[in-house]
């Protein structure tokens, strides 16, 4: 009678067999008495156990948020990446007051003068020239543009927004707005057209929409 004879296993094959074995019985070099994700209490006193965060591990280790930090600040005490205490408040920051020359203290322009508020408010999108442009969106160009003959067309626009371009009637009173488009009208277009605040305010509606129809 011939009897079956198993092939040797090699080293090699010793290793894995017992690794998988070792993976199916839950072998672990781990202790019981080390705390786990999935331990929700004290093995002593049954209390939920507490696991702790170090907010700061991660500056501890030399990198916070990609910024990577000298020897001399990593063995300074404790701290966000940004000072806070060293932050002014917002209405005490001196950068604000730059703002308020050209804005005013109630978010509103101060000047009347409409080549000024062009410059300030227009140009970023339609360039100083008035010539448009392209970029992450279309930003039509206001210069040689037949539609500008047209005061009140550029009123609306000014006053209710279109678009993608945003309302200025909380921004700019009538006189404001009337000087920016005889700016457009004539500066820009050469057209012959006198802009006044009345022509504004026949189109600046007594109660004002509750959502800006340019969103």
């Amino acid at each position: 009678m011939k009897y079956f004879k198993a092939p040797s296993l090699t080293p090699l094959s010793m290793v894995l067999i017992g690794s998988t074995l070792g993976l199916l019985t839950g072998c672990s070099s781990q202790s019981d008495d080390t705390v786990t994700l999935a331990q929700t209490s004290d093995t002593f006193t049954g209390a939920p156990a507490q696991q702790e965060v170090d907010p700061y591990a991660s500056r501890n280790g030399g990198a916070w948020g990609g910024v990577y930090m000298t020897e001399s600040e990593l063995t300074e005490t404790n701290r966000h990446i940004v000072d806070i205490d060293a932050v002014p408040a917002f209405d005490q920051d001196p950068s604000l007051d730059k703002w308020n020359e050209k804005f005013g203290y109630e978010n509103a322009y101060v000047s009347t003068d409409g080549k000024k508020l062009y410059h300030d408010s227009c140009a970023g999108c339609h360039m100083h020239e008035g010539e448009g442009a392209y970029g992450a969106g279309y930003y039509p160009p206001l210069a040689d543009n037949s539609k500008m003959q047209s005061k009140y067309y550029i009123i609306d626009i000014l006053i209710n927004g279109l678009r993608g371009m945003p309302s200025f009637r909380h921004m700019m009173n009538d006189e404001q707005i009337a000087a920016v488009t005889e700016y457009v009208v004539k500066d820009l277009n050469g057209f012959d057209e006198e802009v006044t605040a009345e022509d504004v305010a026949q189109l600046r509606p007594t109660t004002p929409p509750g959502v800006d129809p340019a969103l």
